[in-house]
């Protein structure tokens, strides 16, 4: 089994003892309303269960100090009217006898999870976790967080595995000044954290949360806080912060391990965050965060507060670290006008640290006229809709994802691969399946006349290999898929033709190399074709894109990421073409980066066809 999750039900021993409205959302049942609804979803059962353990003391004082780690000890033997004393000491903080246990749970569930996946037992997962960690300092609970989990988990990375880069990732709401402030001056943890700010109106109400703290001396650059400064942001602006801040430094900074903290009160519904992303969305990013670090991603619960929206949150996560395809993006693609300023000034106080941001230019700007009443490229009203009507928004979304993953569900192969040469086929890895069918002589007859090229009878047996699998796609039975051909043209215009016929609304056409439009393809919105090729770019209609291929890794990654990606998002297609033919000019890591990237637009419905080589490609 290739994910991990680990939990413990002495987690949810502690819970608020007096009334007190500001803490009384962190509760035990965050953990068990996630793991029933993991349970039902059967994604449980497919992960390799870890039993964790108690931090030790000493590794406790990876980050926090022997006073502040022994004043927990002791909280074990205080009584009610004291624990709740010692809570008032602190911004936002409840003891209870069983803390100190359960805190120390959630440290050495998150150590296990690291261990197995740097030592190879895993290859991703999640803890399921609480109290969460991120607002911890090293001798100070803060926002329901006693022990800095995630903080622990990467000192532990570098001084037992020897790592030298570590990606955080905190996607949570709050801004995570904990972490912050451990890793500020420290160039080997690349710190991430989008947050709701309100120009410094909203919890924890720090000047440093602000897009301009970028770190301290040596770590200058190492901490990249994004604002958001207006509530009401949904998929499209949680994307674009990805794409257009975290990816390129992410890339550019080449971690040997990803930890998220992973925050769900950032998710729509949820009464902390006032957000309107969407659970799937989440699937989507923990998808993106996996082509870094080998895809060795742990994802370690912080908040999340409306159980429904957490819950199902947490199962698009699993589900992403399982390799199954994310459902597409519901909702406007457009980010608001006030997220592109945050991504902006995030980019504008980055830039002199990365250069990946200075290739990749300026942020996307709002286009003229796009401006709509839901707030698209305008401010977004300060008071918002009532708390009633975001509950009924937010309960309306869920059971629809609900719905969604009922009627598709994930496709039994995951990558099939079909070669013309069988002895090809030898050294591929396990889970890729080797696909020898074809479709019928007659099928095959009636779409080879479209081209001369596929008269022959390489290229006419290759092309019944490649509609038998696209078939497969289509249907629901393959999710991606590989395919080698001796005319990638002629077989890119029959797979285009065959998919608009079959069951595909949008295809997107990704032709890298001599690959022209077929001239008589109808531009009636159906086909999205990316031209990536040795020419000047040009928008030749609003549905055929041609751009130069990029001469150095970095400037191929920056258009991939500035451009590939948004466009294709934003065309929400049912199945990705990716081609390569003559003259394409990639390296077999490119290409493979680019097929996975190009999973997320197509709810990991891609097929790429692979102009006959020598070499056997790289699968998806």
């Amino acid at each position: 089994m290739r994910t991990a999750l680990v939990y413990h039900e002495d987690m949810t021993a502690a819970r608020l003892l007096w009334e007190d409205p500001e803490c009384e959302i962190e509760r035990p049942e965050r953990l068990t309303a996630a793991l029933r609804r993991l349970q039902q979803g059967g994604l449980e059962q497919r992960c390799l269960q870890l039993a964790p353990r108690e931090a030790s003391e000493a590794e406790l004082g990876l980050v926090h100090s022997p006073e502040y780690v022994s004043l927990l000890r002791g909280t074990q033997a205080l009584d009610t009217q004291e624990l709740r004393a010692l809570s008032g000491q602190y911004d936002a903080v409840y003891f209870h006898p069983s803390t100190f246990h359960c805190a120390r749970l959630a440290v050495g569930a998150t150590l296990q999870l690291v261990d197995a996946v740097l030592m190879g037992a895993v290859h991703n997962g999640l803890a399921l976790v609480r109290p969460p960690g991120h607002h911890s300092q090293r001798a100070a609970a803060n926002g329901f967080c006693v022990f800095n989990n995630v903080a622990i988990a990467a000192r532990h990375a570098q001084q037992k595995h020897g790592l030298q880069r570590i990606l955080i990732v905190d996607w949570d709401v709050h801004h995570g000044q904990g972490i912050q402030y451990i890793f500020e001056d420290d160039p080997s943890v690349l710190y991430f954290s989008w947050h709701r700010y309100e120009h410094g109106r909203f919890w924890p109400y720090l000047r440093e949360s602000d897009a301009d703290a970028v770190g301290q001396g040596k770590g200058r650059g190492f901490t990249v806080n994004l604002p958001w400064n207006q509530v009401g942001m949904g998929n499209a602006d949680y994307l674009a912060a990805f794409l257009h801040v975290l990816l390129p430094v992410a890339f550019e900074f080449d971690p040997e391990l990803v930890l998220v903290s992973a925050g769900f009160d950032s998710a729509i519904g949820d009464p902390e965050g006032q957000m309107q992303a969407t659970p799937e969305c989440f699937g989507h990013l923990t998808q993106l965060l996996q082509v870094l670090a080998g895809g060795r991603v742990c994802a370690v619960l912080e908040g999340g507060y409306h159980l429904e929206s957490l819950s199902q949150s947490v199962c698009m996560v699993v589900r992403a670290l399982l390799g199954d395809p994310a459902p597409p993006l519901s909702g406007p693609m457009e980010p608001h006008r006030s997220a592109l300023e945050s991504i902006q000034s995030v980019r504008t106080a980055q830039a002199p640290h990365w250069t990946s941001l200075r290739q990749q230019g300026s942020a996307p700007t709002p286009r003229p006229g796009t401006c709509s009443a839901d707030g698209r490229t305008s401010p977004v009203s300060p008071g918002g809709p009532t708390f009633k009507a975001v509950e009924a928004q937010a309960s309306a979304v869920l059971s629809s994802l609900l719905g969604q993953l009922h009627l598709h569900p994930t496709p039994p192969v995951r990558t099939a691969v079909t070669l013309t040469a069988p002895d090809a086929a030898l050294g591929l890895p396990p889970a890729v399946l080797h696909q020898e069918g074809s479709a019928p002589q007659e099928e095959t007859r009636a779409w080879a006349r479209l081209h001369e090229a596929l008269a022959q009878d390489t290229a006419f047996t290759a092309l019944g290999k490649v509609l038998h699998l696209l078939k497969g796609i289509l249907d629901g039975q393959v999710s991606s898929g590989v395919a080698m051909t001796p005319a990638a043209a002629a077989t890119l215009d029959v797979a285009l033709r065959c998919s608009l016929s079959h069951r595909a609304q949008r295809v997107l056409c990704v032709a890298v190399g001599q690959l022209d439009w077929p001239p008589d393809l109808a531009n009636d919105g159906r086909t999205l074709w990316l031209d990536i090729r040795g020419k000047e770019a040009a928008a030749l209609s609003p549905f055929h894109v041609s751009m130069p291929l990029p001469g150095t890794t970095g400037a191929f990654l920056s258009c991939v990421l500035a451009l590939v990606l948004p466009l294709a998002y934003g065309f929400r297609p049912d199945l990705v073409l990716m081609a390569l033919g003559p003259a394409q000019g990639l390296q077999e890591p490119q290409a493979a980066l680019l097929a996975a990237l190009l999973r997320g637009p197509a709810g990991g419905r891609v097929l790429v066809l692979v102009e006959q080589r020598t070499r056997r490609p790289c699968c998806t």
